[in-house]
């Protein structure tokens, strides 16, 4: 096992809640794991379906969410949020480290409602146009 420094965490944010994090827990030494379980005297970290069960399930049943929660969930969230937010599809690919973009595209990222909705406003503004849509002309461009 490799120790990466708790500090190097790609953002201030997310450093300082890591090492919020390190502040609180009783396995804060630079050896211990992050997640260091308590039943392992922290000689190891939380199994990842003991997470999901103790913490992450639970959480989302108070923050209301109803559906499923599994670890792909937040693989599916992260993909549909780099998208959303414009990164190149490249990006995402290979943050999820998929094979290929069209995975990433058909089965990992999601339109989002505000998106799709501005879509669809961009169509029925076109066809209500006085001249409605003209051929050759793309909806876009009568926006």
């Amino acid at each position: 096992m490799s120790v990466i420094p708790v500090t190097s965490c790609g953002s201030a944010s997310a450093g300082h809640t890591t090492l919020d994090w390190r502040a609180r827990t009783p396995y804060n030494r630079d050896e211990d794991w992050l997640f260091a379980s308590p039943e392992k005297l922290g000689q190891q970290p939380y199994w990842p379906d003991s997470a999901l069960r103790k913490a992450v399930r639970p959480g989302a049943v108070r923050a209301g969410i109803v559906k499923h929660i599994g670890w792909h969930t937040f693989r599916h969230s992260f993909a549909t949020l780099l998208k959303a937010n414009g990164e190149d599809v490249k990006v995402v690919q290979e943050s999820l480290r998929h094979a290929n973009s069209r995975i990433t595209l058909d089965v990992y990222t999601q339109g989002l409602m505000p998106t799709k909705r501005r879509a669809q406003g961009r169509v029925v503004k076109s066809l209500l146009a006085p001249n409605g849509p003209t051929p050759g002309t793309s909806v876009a461009a009568s926006a």
